[in-house]
């Protein structure tokens, strides 16, 4: 049963709109998903939430990737994002975690298309990119930058939450640079 879409959706929302813009961030994985919300109103980016969802090894995968799915629809429902920024995966050298990262990120977008909503891929280095201004920045500048965008004292939950909300981040810079063109 599909969810229904925000009202306005991201594409047509107006500049001087005082509603907040709404992005799920997601740093995928099985084993540790990371999801960090933001919003922005008036161009100014805030924190809502973030959390890991951890999967156990042992665990089958079918009972994996379906909790994924559920914590996933959980928060489209209590939060009723506009659009889901999702960090693309680029592995070389090791298959078995592609493979499985890759269910991963299939349940994700299956479940962003049920509920209407637009997915957006950020290589890490576009994130680096607009978050730091060098796609050659460390993970601790991206930790910075993030705290420093959402005024943080501290980088709420582990890494993975901070690379969602890089991921987030990332996706309001870029729909603020393309609004310019």
């Amino acid at each position: 049963m599909p969810l229904k879409r925000p009202a306005s959706p991201i594409a047509s929302r107006d500049q001087a709109d005082d509603s907040p813009l709404r992005v799920i961030g997601v740093d995928p994985g099985l084993a540790n998903l990371g999801f960090g919300i933001v919003e922005e109103v008036r161009r100014e980016a805030r924190y809502v939430a973030g959390e890991v969802v951890t999967t156990g090894s042992r665990t089958p995968q079918p009972e994996r990737l379906r909790r994924l799915r559920q914590e996933f629809l959980t928060l489209i429902e209590q939060h009723r994002p506009h659009a889901v920024a999702i960090e693309g995966q680029f592995f070389h050298h090791q298959r078995e975690v592609a493979f499985k990262v890759g269910q991963a990120v299939g349940v994700l977008l299956v479940t962003a298309a049920e509920a209407g909503l637009p997915v957006h891929e950020y290589g890490p280095m576009q994130v680096k990119q607009a978050l730091v201004g060098t796609g050659r920045a460390g993970k601790d500048q991206v930790a910075f930058m993030v705290r420093a965008l959402l005024k943080l004292q501290a980088t709420p939950g582990n890494a993975h939450v901070a690379d969602a909300l890089a991921i987030a981040l990332t996706h309001l810079q870029s729909r603020r640079l393309l609004a310019h063109r």
